[in-house]
């Protein structure tokens, strides 16, 4: 018989009791049609990465199915129709895995705590500290800056001229300006 992984989310609402009994009922409706379910394993309340259905997190669970195709169709009907499922999805595989999946293996890399060489942030890391690679304000690579000319001024210099340059001829907003008309009160109108 072919092999398939189904993993399946149900809403966040639901208990783990509830999400175990999910699990329980498509196991046993495998079995009914001649399959067998190898491994069951429940990974928990997660949290998604966009809403569905209006959830932001789902409880996700993964069998692992030997069997035929006509109890897949089965079971993914029945899954179509129950309220609590959200998402679901069959993949077939040429063999099934016997040890932990990898959601299951995250969760023990979790419990070892410290990441080793590779630090991280918050930590420091191999940088010494926040942005330690970049001197921040107190100092850094680039030395000591040249003094301004005057005090608060801009620090905005022109282009000298090149040769063939020849100054530009004076525009009508050159210079200083005077009030501005008044704004018409009703444009568009013909007064």
């Amino acid at each position: 018989m072919p092999l398939y992984e189904h993993v399946f989310l149900a809403r966040q609402d639901v208990s783990n009791a509830q999400v175990e009994a999910l699990t329980k009922e498509y196991s046993d409706l495998i079995a009914e049609l001649g399959g067998k379910v190898t491994k069951t394993e429940y990974w928990g309340l997660k949290s998604l990465t966009y809403k569905i259905k209006k959830n932001r997190k789902a409880h996700m669970s993964l069998l692992n199915i030997d069997a035929p195709p006509a109890a897949i169709a089965e079971m993914e009907r029945r899954m179509g129709l129950s309220t609590d499922v959200m998402r679901f999805m069959t993949v077939r595989v040429e063999e099934l895995e016997t040890e932990p999946s990898a959601m299951m293996r995250k969760s023990d890399r979790d419990e070892r705590g410290e990441r080793g060489e590779r630090g991280g942030f918050g930590r420091g890391g191999d940088r010494g500290g926040p942005r330690g690679d970049r001197g921040g304000f107190r100092g850094g690579d680039r030395g000591d800056r040249p003094p301004r000319d005057r005090e608060g001024g801009s620090t905005f210099r022109a282009r000298p001229p090149r040769d063939g340059d020849s100054p530009r001829p004076p525009r009508d907003g050159d210079g200083p300006r005077g009030p501005r008309p008044p704004r018409d009160s009703n444009p568009g109108s013909e007064a």
